[in-house]
């Protein structure tokens, strides 16, 4: 892969939105590099900024103008491929109000897929896994315009946070509504 091929395809994604792609994805658009080439080219497009490995298998296209503040959702998005996630728990009590700390640098996110904790330079995202239906998980969130991720309603990620046994002490006892982060009473 020759760096001005790679600059000019990001540049086409870009216009389209897309800046976090999967190495299968870059796999897609050049598909004559051999595996062991593409590693290479990866490694050095990496290590001339051209692309930012911000997991495993998974990069950002830096220069991107199409970036915005959810990009840490869409690598969530990106690295449960074919699984259901939401933001919950911690994450959206906290943009409900009903906790009083702020989680920084970490997003707290429900999925279908498996748990586990990643490290990217947009901060720590922190995936539980849950064995709810897709039609509740549907049910008990909401997609907001721009966001990558569904987000849970202020009661399920009360109860989110209840069913997984975790830090139920921080929840503020008022009264738990469905509103929707950042509306408005």
């Amino acid at each position: 892969m020759k760096k001005i091929e790679l600059i000019r395809r990001l540049a086409e994604l870009d216009r389209r939105g897309v800046h976090v792609l999967a190495r299968r994805d870059i796999e897609k658009l050049f598909p004559d590099e051999g595996e062991k080439a593409l590693e290479k080219s990866l490694q050095r497009m990496v290590t001339d900024g051209l692309l930012q490995r911000v997991a495993r298998g998974l990069y950002v296209n830096p220069a991107a103008t199409s970036k915005n503040r959810w990009i840490a959702e869409e690598v969530a998005k990106a690295l449960r491929p074919g699984c259901l996630s939401y933001v919950s728990l911690e994450s959206m009590l906290s943009e409900y109000g009903a906790i009083s700390q702020i989680p920084i640098n970490r997003m707290t996110v429900m999925t279908t897929g498996k748990s586990g904790v990643v490290d990217t330079p947009y901060g720590v995202i922190e995936f539980t896994h849950t064995k709810r239906s897709v039609t509740d998980i549907l049910n008990r969130t909401a997609q907001t315009k721009g966001r990558p991720l569904r987000i849970a309603t202020q009661e399920a990620a009360i109860r989110d946070l209840l069913r997984v046994g975790r830090n139920a002490n921080m929840i503020d006892q008022g009264e738990p509504d469905d509103r929707q982060a950042g509306e408005t009473p």
